[in-house]
C-alpha cells in the first residue's frame, strides 16, 4: 500500500487468502476457539454450513489500510463502525478498500471484499468525538 496521490480518493490494501491455518492460529492468538470457527462437524450443523473465520480476522484488514493511509497516530482516535454482511470461508481472498467521504469531517468509507468484490463487512472510519 502506498500513500494516496493528490487527488485519489480510494484506496486498497493487501490481500490475504483465508486458510484453516489462518484461522487456527488467529483461534489460537485470541483464544477464541469458538467451534463455529475451529470445528468442520460442528459447523456445518448451523445455519452457516460450514466454518466461517473469525470476524475480526476480516476486519483487522480495514485498521491495517488505515494505518498505511494516515500512520499509528492518525488511527489512535478514529472511530470505526461496521456490519458483518457475509461470512468469510477458508479457500475466500479477503483485502480491505476505502473511499474518502465527501463530508468535510475527514471520514472513509470503508468495506472488506472478497474475491468476487462483494462486500462482506462494510462501514465508516471518521474521527472520534
Amino acid at each position: 500500500m502506498t500513500p494516496l496521490e493528490p487527488g485519489q480518493t480510494e484506496a486498497g490494501g493487501r490481500p490475504i487468502t483465508i486458510t484453516r491455518e489462518r484461522i487456527g492460529r488467529y483461534a489460537e492468538i485470541t483464544g477464541d476457539f469458538n467451534p463455529l470457527h475451529v470445528d468442520e462437524a460442528f459447523a456445518r450443523t448451523t445455519a452457516f454450513g460450514g466454518v466461517i473465520a473469525h470476524g475480526m480476522l476480516s476486519l483487522n484488514l480495514a485498521w491495517e489500510l488505515l494505518r498505511d493511509l494516515h500512520g499509528d497516530d492518525g488511527v489512535a482516535d478514529v472511530e470505526l463502525t461496521v456490519r458483518f454482511k457475509k461470512p468469510v470461508r477458508p479457500g475466500d481472498t479477503v483485502r480491505a478498500r476505502a473511499r474518502r467521504e465527501a463530508s468535510a469531517a475527514g471520514g472513509w468509507e470503508v468495506w472488506i471484499e472478497n474475491q468476487s468484490g462483494e462486500a462482506v463487512i462494510a462501514g465508516h472510519a471518521r474521527p472520534a468525538p
